[in-house]
């Protein structure tokens, strides 16, 4: 079974369920339909969005040209980790930004510039329902880009800080990347505000992250930069 219905039913399932489904199919269904899905299967209201697949080799690899997105729901964002909650729950450094004003679509950069709040570290706790995250992009996009859930921190930074977020969980370290892999994030909320329609005060937007994601393991997780820290406790239920 083929197409946009069967796609939807599929992630609506393997969420209810709570297993993950075998991934890599082509469904007969693009990304626009992706997207319709996502909507579909996790409505707002919205606390803001994360993005998905910034780096360009990463884009290349799943035959895009452009990153992907889901949607962050209040729910979302946590202050702490039950493992249990999850599916296949993976974790990613990441920077979010915090908007103070609204962004509209075709907004100048200079706007963008002025609606930015602040810079805050993050934790993307990824949760894919395709056996071992193996997907094609509108698999991934229909599963909301593997939202699961997110840490914030507390700090509030004025710009992204330099040098590498590094991730640590029980004083191991377990990944790491530049924040200037990242990119732009003028651009970034400039792109993602044409793409879904505008942006709204006080949403968050999760930009990615420059390290590879790494399996979710209980105890103590904290997110290093040269700017500060961000620790949360991962229980395992």
């Amino acid at each position: 079974m083929r197409g946009e219905e069967a796609l939807f039913r599929a992630v609506k399932e393997a969420r209810a369920e709570g297993h993950p489904v075998p991934g890599g199919r082509d469904w007969g269904v693009g990304l626009e339909e992706a997207y319709r899905i996502q909507e579909a299967l996790f409505p707002g209201p919205l606390k803001g969005y994360k993005l998905g697949l910034v780096s360009e080799a990463k884009q290349r690899q799943m035959g895009l040209a452009a990153p992907i997105y889901g949607r962050v729901h209040p729910g979302m964002i946590l202050e702490e980790v039950r493992l249990a909650s999850f599916i296949q729950p993976r974790l990613e450094p990441e920077l979010a930004v915090v908007l103070k004003e609204d962004l509209a679509p075709g907004a100048a950069p200079g706007e963008a510039m002025r609606a930015i709040g602040g810079f805050y570290l993050a934790v993307d706790v990824l949760d894919s329902i395709w056996e071992g995250y193996r997907f094609t992009a509108e698999e991934v996009v229909a599963d909301n880009t593997s939202g699961g859930g997110f840490l914030l921190g507390l700090r509030r930074l004025s710009a992204p800080p330099e040098g590498h977020l590094r991730l640590y969980l029980n004083g191991r370290l377990a990944t790491e990347g530049p924040v200037a892999a990242l990119g732009d994030p003028v651009g970034r909320l400039l792109w993602l505000a044409n793409q879904v329609g505008g942006l709204k005060a006080f949403q968050v937007v999760f930009l990615g992250s420059p390290a590879p994601a790494v399996p979710a393991e209980a105890g103590v997780l904290e997110v290093w930069s040269e700017a500060g820290v961000l620790v949360a406790p991962l229980w395992e239920v």
